[in-house]
């Protein structure tokens, strides 16, 4: 019986292909003996190459020492490749303050998939059942609210050289007890299995027992539900990608991503949720524990505010800025930079940026005056300007504007002219040798003396790729 509902599912997934070479993990138990038996018996069938992996996690003493021994007197019976190894999961959950399981599974990936490169296998074959995934997706219900946590485990995916794939995902537990029963299998038992103080035996142990005795065929209606759920969310995630490529207000850097809200606003519900993971999962290298569906609430909370600069911090110094319509995912793992420097005349300097301000005298020639890039000054006030200072804003920042009467804060002039609030603290300005702001460089023009009986020049002129 294990044995057609296996193939049928091979089959239908298409799974293998002849003449593969597979890793097997196998831990000695009744799950992955089967497993090993079962594709043993296959072997000649498929023209299958198989290397049997086992792994001490250095947790169990002289146990784990006789389940090792096991594992490697089966396969020298069947003429299986047998390969040991040892990791060391008490050193590695001190050292990164680790879970144990989470410890164990970090390290045993990493081993497969050395011996993966080794082989250069084509799958790595693991005897997770459909009975492991019912408790997956039960465990992943009480713990998330993202639907994508629902696919569940899943029967394939891309690993090291070739792919992971878990062909028993088809059977429950039963069925394996019953196949290794039928084929002689004596299989190892790990006693910390019964105990219930990790998560996922206590899912076996309590609630597993009632969930059956309403369907036995439970894990058939969850292995479905399981490929439906993936089916769609691929489909989903492919055209949040796409969509994610029209709001992006800037190019994706290494720590920021900058998104148009009018845009993003224009897509579906289920988009807009995808796109706000998708940035997550780019900016994260793994997403942090902390992270929560409350942090997906703030973000469309932010994203319908009618207030024009807020920010929410998320884990690990991500954080969300709102500036009228951008929304701005940013580290703030570094202090804003100081910049200030001086500009001669003639003379030029090279901003942060990497652009350059140029200062140059000119005579009887002011026909670049109104140019956004250009600033013209009388060289009768040179002694009062030269050299300029180019800084970034202070506190307290004033500027004279014309038809004012006055002069205006900087910062007001930044809050008009609607400047996110994350590139205010570190937009350019000239300043004269008083300390007068003259030019929110690109933005505003400081109120500059009659120039009409004025012979020469002065020319400030920003030239790069950056252009505000």
């Amino acid at each position: 019986m294990l044995e057609q509902k296996v193939n049928q599912f091979v089959k239908r997934h298409q799974l293998f292909h002849e003449g593969a070479t597979l890793v097997v993990g196998v831990s000695g138990g009744p799950d992955s003996m089967a497993l090993l038996h079962y594709l043993n018996a296959q072997k000649q069938q498929w023209n299958w190459t198989i290397i049997a992996i086992a792994i001490n996690h250095c947790l169990r003493g002289a146990d784990a020492e006789a389940d090792i021994q096991y594992v490697s007197e089966f396969c020298l019976t069947y003429n299986i490749t047998f390969e040991g190894g040892k990791v060391d999961v008490p050193k590695l959950k001190q050292e990164e303050r680790l879970g144990t399981q989470e410890a164990a599974r970090r390290l045993r990936y990493t081993f497969f998939e050395e011996k993966m490169n080794q082989y250069q296998a084509d799958y790595l074959v693991l005897g997770h059942h459909g009975d492991d995934q019912i408790e997956t997706m039960f465990m992943r219900m009480t713990r998330s609210a993202n639907p994508s946590a629902l696919k569940g485990i899943p029967m394939k995916r891309p690993f090291a050289t070739g792919y992971l794939v878990r062909p028993f995902l088809a059977i429950n537990k039963d069925m394996i007890e019953f196949y290794c029963k039928n084929s002689g299998i004596v299989p190892r038992r790990d006693p910390s299995n019964d105990q219930d103080v990790y998560t996922r035996n206590y899912f076996r142990k309590h609630l597993l027992p009632l969930l059956k005795n309403q369907n036995p065929n439970l894990h058939h209606s969850i292995q479905k539900l399981s490929e439906s759920i993936s089916a769609d969310h691929d489909y989903l995630e492919e055209q949040a990608k796409k969509a994610l490529e029209n709001v992006l207000d800037s190019p994706v850097e290494q720590s920021t991503v900058s998104i148009s809200i009018n845009l993003l606003k224009t897509y579906p519900f289920a988009l807009q949720r995808r796109m706000f993971h998708l940035i997550l999962n780019y900016l994260y290298r793994t997403i942090p524990s902390g992270l929560s569906y409350e942090h997906e609430q703030q973000f469309f909370n932010l994203l319908h505010s009618d207030r024009a600069n807020v920010t929410v911090d998320l884990p690990n110094c991500l954080k969300l800025h709102k500036s009228y319509e951008t929304i701005l995912f940013a580290s703030n793992n570094k202090d804003v930079p100081y910049f200030s420097t001086s500009l001669p005349v003639p003379g030029n300097t090279t901003l942060p940026s990497g652009n350059k301000l140029l200062a140059s005298l000119k005579h009887d020639n002011i026909s670049d005056v109104k140019r956004k890039n250009t600033l013209i000054l009388p060289v009768s006030n040179k002694e009062k300007y030269s050299p300029f200072i180019v800084r970034y804003r202070k506190p307290g920042d004033r500027m004279y504007v014309k038809g004012l009467g006055g002069s205006k804060k900087v910062k007001d002039i930044f809050i008009d002219k609607k400047i996110p609030l994350q590139k205010r603290d570190q937009w350019p300005l000239v300043v004269d040798q008083e300390g007068h702001v003259l030019w929110i460089i690109g933005l505003t023009k400081g109120m500059i003396p009659n120039q009409k009986q004025v012979k020469q020049y002065i020319q400030l002129e920003y030239k790069g790729a950056e252009h505000f």
